[in-house]
Formats: C-alpha cells, sequence, structure tokens
C-alpha cells in the first residue's frame, strides 16, 4: 500500500530509499522494489527516557545530529547528564550498526537526489526527526518521509520539515506502531543484512 502511494517516485535515476534500521528495513525494501531504486540504511537510534525506554526524550543521529524532545524533558526534568550518557551508549550502538550493515561500502551518494526516508511507523516522530536533520546536511534535492501507519500529529509535525510526506494509515487513537501489525516481532540485524544484499542485486 506504501508503495503505490509512492509510484510517482518510481524509476528515476535520481530516487535513492533509505530505511531506519531495524524494522523499516523490510518496509524499505518491498518500497524499493516497487519503485525500482537502489536501497540502503539511514542510522538512527532513539534516546529512550531511562526506566521507561519506549518513550523517547530524543535521537542521535548519523553524523552527530542529536534532537530532543523539549516537551518530555521539560516535563521529567531530564538532567542534561543523564541526556549525556544515555547518547553516549546509543551512539556507540550506532557505529556498531553501521559497521555490522555496511561493512566496507561508503554510505550512499544523495546529494541532488530525492532521498524517501522509509521506517515501519512514526509515533513521537523524534527518530525520523533525527534523520531528517541529519540527511539535510548531505544536501539531497529532496526528503520524503514514508511510513505505514503514524500519529497524525506526528505527519502534521514532519510536513513543516520535508517536501513530501506519505502516511498510509494514521488511526485515531494512535497509541503505539506495533499495535497495527499482524507480526511485530524484531527484525534481527542478519535479516537486515540479508535484505539489503538481496536489494543489492540486479532486478
Amino acid at each position: 500500500m506504501l508503495a503505490d502511494q509512492l509510484a510517482t517516485y518510481a524509476s528515476p535515476p535520481d530516487v535513492i530509499v533509505l530505511a531506519l534500521p531495524r524494522g523499516g528495513v523490510p518496509v524499505g525494501y518491498e518500497v524499493a522494489r516497487r519503485l525500482r531504486a537502489p536501497l540502503d540504511v539511514f542510522l538512527v537510534r532513539k534516546l529512550g527516557v531511562p526506566g521507561h525506554e519506549e518513550l523517547a526524550m530524543g535521537a542521535v543521529a548519523t553524523g552527530g545530529v542529536r534532537v530532543l524532545n523539549e516537551q518530555v524533558m521539560r516535563g521529567l526534568r531530564i538532567p542534561d547528564s543523564v541526556i549525556d550518557a544515555v547518547a553516549a551508549v546509543e551512539l556507540e550502538e550506532l557505529r556498531r550498526r553501521e559497521r555490522l550493515y555496511r561493512g566496507e561500502r561508503p554510505p550512499p551518494e544523495v546529494r541532488g537526489k530525492t532521498a524517501i526516508l522509509v521506517d515501519d511507523g512514526l509515533a513521537t516522530g523524534s527518530t525520523m526527526l533525527a534523520a531528517v536533520k541529519a540527511l539535510r546536511q548531505q544536501q539531497p534535492a529532496r526528503i520524503v518521509v514514508a511510513v505505514p501507519v503514524a500519529a497524525p500529529d506526528t505527519c502534521e509535525l514532519l510536513r513543516a520539515e520535508v517536501e513530501d510526506v506519505v502516511c498510509t494509515e494514521t488511526p485515531e487513537p494512535f497509541y503505539a506502531v506495533g499495535l497495527w501489525y499482524r507480526d511485530f516481532s524484531q527484525t534481527t540485524d542478519e535479516e537486515v543484512r540479508e535484505l539489503l544484499a538481496q536489494a543489492a542485486e540486479p532486478l
């Protein structure tokens, strides 16, 4: 369904699909196949509130970009030292995954291209916002955010940040991404590597 909504981006040589690991990679793989576009990963890590890790207080992305959710920060009065400690752990995991997924392969060239950022869904949008800000530094011509399901407010928030937002479903009330999947089992690192390898094969 998501790929159908992205049909206007099919086949041109300047389109690349960038999936947010891990959950965004199976979605991105299907989108890239349908659009006949190359697939790569764009690494972002959520900064979870200690003790409530599912609640995002922000995110970090490749390139040292850090985005903070000021509403969560103020509401829970989280000190800078806690943010720094969580960010250090997540940056190390981000670097590990980059080595694991990409190996010796260099990051994709996105300058002047239409970059479609894909994830499995959006709740607060902190992770995607970090991805957008990091990607913008690489000077793509257009950034498109594409997800199968999202909180309505989050879709609207992102529209101010990118050239196009495609949210297939925006249920109200939203609650959580996983509620809108029949199977929301965790994608493994090996699955990510396999899908990237398959996407690199000629069609």
